[in-house]
């Protein structure tokens, strides 16, 4: 059989090769799932070409065209749903299960993005409010900004690039979408999708490469919007680049869940070993450090540990896998580091602890210092910290304690505990009586601090992508 050739990149509407072959292989086996190509620099420049030409097409298109076009997004992400979810858990390692979950929200992101190109209206406002300004008034519009750059992470390759070209394409913007270099297939499928759906050529722009090459681009002034979801250190790299550029960071996260004494603790129990094992712990939002109101803390700790335990390890593609492999092993054989010093300086094992390749054990720790890296930094892995607490104040500093703030999540029925936390947390969200991880793609989503500033959530990229300009009239 003849050798299968690597899929290639999209550039103004055309599926192009480079000189450069990035071969994409499972974290599960360490098997060659396919090969993409790497855009080097004359090739993004001719994407940047492409989107700035291609913008003054996009930008005139009237809301009921750029609606249909999205609606055939929506429908062949239904239609091809198993595809995209095969990939994603391939090229991710994320259990199969999860990946259709995610493929299922992008299909309401761009769902989203059709209803809210409709919306998009302005404002007419009185601006006679002082003597000499008789007779005037003010039209207030939003206007796209051109070109969009959006770069993707690793652990959504769908949602979080579909967060990225949804709303620029609803708002009127062209855009070159950079995939993580794990995870470019999926990107690359969803570029066929758009292509298929009626997109103007260059206006979505696929375009894996490698990060130098992609810092390169904010040297060229026809990228107006950078839109990133990464490393915090990464990101702020490239605000820096960015100059006085329109800028989104979605960084890193180190989610804090309160557990007060008057909530189902089974309920809750349950929740927070969802949302800190799912796909490895390797979620920006992913529940890191519990706290439990002392009175409950070894009910809570006996059933969370039930959830922890019965979770099913294994081949992502199994049906009933509940955690999968991290991305590489190298990001395994760190985690396994971080818990051996966190033992090393007192903490203890409740659950875990383990390393076989690239997969971690789900681990919880207790007895752990807020100096710790398991508490102060970004796990970004299937690690959680279960500790107690006396005061409810107490717990709404030890979440404040870090330096990332993008969701938090408290258990309560008590209205005063919840408005406390409302108001005090230092995070983009608070989430009720659920945990950090809930989000859905219309809510507004970021963070605060080191997790970075911007929101993403459909409309408010779009808002983020685009200018208010006003018209003021005189009669």
């Amino acid at each position: 059989m003849p050798e299968k050739k690597p899929k290639k990149i999209l550039i103004n509407g055309k599926w192009r090769e480079t000189a450069k072959v990035l071969t994409v292989t499972n974290p599960f086996d360490g098997g060659v799932v396919d090969a993409t190509f790497l855009a080097g620099g004359a090739e993004l420049k001719e994407a940047v070409d492409a989107a700035q030409a291609a913008f003054k097409t996009v930008k005139a298109m009237p809301a009921y065209k750029k609606a249909e076009i999205l609606q055939k997004v929506v429908d062949a992400l239904k239609r091809r749903e198993e595809e995209f979810a095969k990939t994603i858990t391939l090229e991710a390692g994320k259990p199969i299960k999860d990946s259709r979950v995610e493929v299922r929200r992008a299909q309401n992101t761009f769902q989203i993005a059709l209803e809210e190109t409709k919306r998009m209206d302005g404002t007419v406002m009185p601006l006679d409010i002082f003597p000499g300004s008789e007779g005037r008034f003010g039209i207030i519009k939003r206007f796209p900004l051109g070109v969009v750059l959006g770069i993707a992470p690793f652990n959504f390759p769908l949602n979080l690039v579909a967060h990225k070209a949804a709303p620029a394409m609803a708002s009127g913007n062209t855009a070159l979408i950079k995939p993580a270099s794990k995870t470019p297939l999926t990107a690359l499928l969803l570029g066929e999708v758009i292509t298929e759906a009626g997109w103007p050529d260059g206006g979505v722009n696929i375009v894996p490469c490698c990060a130098t090459d992609a810092e390169t681009l904010l040297e060229d002034p026809r990228i107006k919007k950078l839109t990133f979801t990464g490393s915090a250190a990464v990101g702020w790299r490239l605000k820096e680049k960015a100059g006085g550029r329109r800028v989104t960071l979605e960084l890193g996260g180190n989610a804090g869940v309160i557990i007060h004494n008057d909530v189902n603790i089974e309920a809750a129990a349950t929740r927070c070993a969802a949302g800190a094992f799912s796909c490895a712990g390797q979620i920006c939002i992913s529940v890191q450090r519990i706290y439990v109101e002392r009175p409950i803390f070894e009910r809570f700790k006996e059933a969370y540990l039930s959830n922890v335990k019965a979770l099913k390890i294994g081949d992502p593609l199994g049906e009933t896998t509940d955690v999968g492999p991290m991305i590489e092993e190298s990001a395994a054989i760190k985690t396994e580091t971080w818990v051996k010093e966190a033992v090393k300086e007192g903490a203890t094992i409740l659950a875990g602890g383990k390393r076989d390749g690239a997969f971690m054990s789900p681990t919880v720790l207790t007895g752990t210092k807020p100096s710790m890296k398991v508490c102060r930094e970004e796990a970004f892995a299937p690690i959680v910290t279960l500790e107690p607490y006396d005061k409810f104040e107490d717990a709404v500093n030890e979440v404040n304690g870090s330096t990332y703030g993008l969701q938090a999540g408290v258990f309560t029925k008590d209205a005063s505990r919840i408005f406390y936390a409302y108001e005090n947390l230092e995070a983009g969200g608070v989430i009720i009586n659920d945990i950090p991880t809930f989000r859905t793609d219309n809510m507004p989503y970021g963070g605060v601090k080191q997790s970075g500033f911007g929101r993403e959530g459909v409309k408010y990229a779009m808002e983020e992508m685009t200018e208010v300009r006003l018209l003021a009239m005189k009669v």
